[in-house]
């Protein structure tokens, strides 16, 4: 009997391509190109599957065209917003993702935007790297301290409560604002707020954490940051369109909110070039889950869902 086979749409980890081909016959993607949509259909035909990454978006056109022997696609991620799932389920494709794997390493960038931003470290490895480092002076690059300041968390999901965790050896109090109250995070000291316009005058630090959906888009905007505290420091490395980018740069213009960290961005990577002339951005590309440990477990979650899928059993991430 012939092995199912698996159209990848990027370059994955070495362990995930051995696996892959010795389960599979496996169409990699070895240069890591980005298919465009009508070389995606064409390396689609005759697969029985798709293995994407976020790159790829799987709109309603997209399943329209889609040949109709691909019947499940594995997405390498944990976000499913790419995929129109209602789509899916018309043209009867199993949809699924990856959870629980890249809570850890995702809640380390935010503690590094947190602490990048807050200490200036984009300011400061720019004078290194341009030798236009001249001296020290008590008045040079002082930045915010984090250590037991107040850190409020939009989205108390998977990595929101890593985040809180880890923010916790910050000294940190934990403010959240979900729309599920966490007992047992308030056991710990959590604070819940029902609204975020409550919530935020009281953040000397907010990290966005939320899903991308119709009422995330565009959630921090004008008025939202207007009820910051002066000083205030915002980051987000779960979504671009969670931000209003015309709001966050203006208000980082005006010192308000006083620095952003960002990991992630509408359109990226063709990001709002205003970004990157604000001294007071601490900017990373997109590396939330970049670990070897964690992009392992990522494609060792798809493999586990499309042997299920295979074997004729339920996948275990089932989105749609």
């Amino acid at each position: 009997m012939s092995k199912p086979v698996i159209l990848v749409t990027r370059k994955l980890p070495s362990a995930v391509e051995a696996r892959l081909s010795a389960d599979y016959e496996a169409l990699l993607n070895p240069q890591d190109a980005l298919y465009e949509r009508d070389e995606l259909l064409k390396r689609a035909e005759g697969a029985d599957a798709i293995m994407p990454c976020h790159t790829e978006h799987f709109d309603a056109d997209i399943f329209e065209r889609l040949p109709k022997s691909v019947k499940i696609i594995a997405n390498f991620s944990v976000g499913y917003d790419h995929v129109d799932t209602d789509a899916a389920k018309k043209a009867g494709v199993v949809i699924t993702n990856t959870p629980d794997v890249l809570s850890d390493a995702t809640a380390e960038i935010v503690m590094l935007l947190i602490i990048g931003a807050a200490r200036r470290a984009g300011e400061g490895e720019h004078l290194v790297r341009t030798a236009t480092w001249k001296d020290w002076s008590p008045a040079f690059m002082v930045g915010t301290q984090v250590t037991e300041k107040t850190l409020g968390i939009v989205g108390l999901g998977r990595v929101g409560k890593v985040v809180a965790e880890r923010a916790r050896g910050f000294g940190m109090k934990i403010l959240y604002h979900d729309a599920f109250r966490q007992e047992e995070e308030e056991k710990k000291g959590a604070v819940y707020f029902e609204t975020m316009e409550d919530m935020l005058p009281h953040c000397q630090f907010l990290s966005l954490n939320a899903p991308n959906l119709p009422s995330t888009v565009g959630m921090l905007n004008a008025a939202r940051i207007s009820l910051l505290p002066e000083g205030a420091i915002v980051v987000n490395a779960a979504r671009g369109t969670l931000v209003d980018d015309e709001a966050l740069i203006a208000g980082l213009k005006a010192g308000k909110p006083a620095a952003a960290g960002l990991d992630v961005y509408n359109n990226e990577p063709g990001i709002d070039p205003r970004y990157k002339e604000l001294p007071n951005t601490f900017l990373l590309p997109h590396i939330g889950s970049a670990t070897a440990e964690t992009r392992d477990a990522m494609g060792f979650r798809a493999l586990d869902n499309l042997d299920a899928f295979f074997s004729g059993k339920e996948p275990g991430d089932r989105v749609a």
